[in-house]
């Protein structure tokens, strides 16, 4: 066996137990989102972060590999609604585009439209460059006031702390 074929033996051993290990902290919700949006049936969960960046606990994280090779990436991410919080799922492309965006467990009696896809494609595409503002580009929605500003701010803390950890990453690079 080569050195190449022996290093990349051991890297698929890592992925597969990386996956196996941090992939049950991901909710079955959570996983049967990320294969569809990928239209995979199969994938490995590897968390990002070797640590928690400002923003970003290492183990919400997670890049998407099928078969070895990087789909993208997944938050998994929480909110505060108006006396609960929320779950909610950030999925991005291999460039950090969002992909989609799904409010995965909300546990209000009001406000759950925050969960409606059409609401939720105002984010599909952005990148961590954008900004979010509420009434300015996110719409409000009646009677969902504290989830739709909860989660405007939650996507931008995201985005400006995946700018950062990119810069900061970059820079480390150089």
């Amino acid at each position: 066996m080569s050195l190449f074929s022996f290093s990349a033996f051991i890297l698929s051993l890592k992925l597969s137990f990386i996956g196996v290990a941090f992939g049950a902290n991901v909710s079955k919700k959570a996983d049967k989102e990320i294969k569809k949006t990928f239209d995979v049936e199969q994938t490995t969960l590897v968390q990002t972060l070797a640590q928690d960046v400002p923003g970003i606990d290492q183990e919400r994280l997670y890049t998407v590999f099928n078969e070895g090779v990087l789909l993208g990436y997944a938050y998994l991410g929480e909110a505060s609604s108006q006396t609960d919080t929320y779950e909610y799922l950030v999925i991005f492309d291999a460039n950090f585009a969002v992909k989609k965006a799904k409010v995965l467990v909300y546990r209000e009696d009001y406000g759950s439209e925050i969960g409606s896809k059409r609401w939720l494609k105002q984010f599909l595409n952005k990148t961590p460059k954008d900004r979010f503002a509420y009434r300015q580009n996110i719409a409000a929605i009646s009677g969902a006031t504290i989830s739709v500003k909860s989660m405007t701010n939650a996507m931008n803390n995201l985005m400006i702390s995946l700018a950062s950890w990119q810069n900061n990453e970059t820079a480390n690079k150089s």
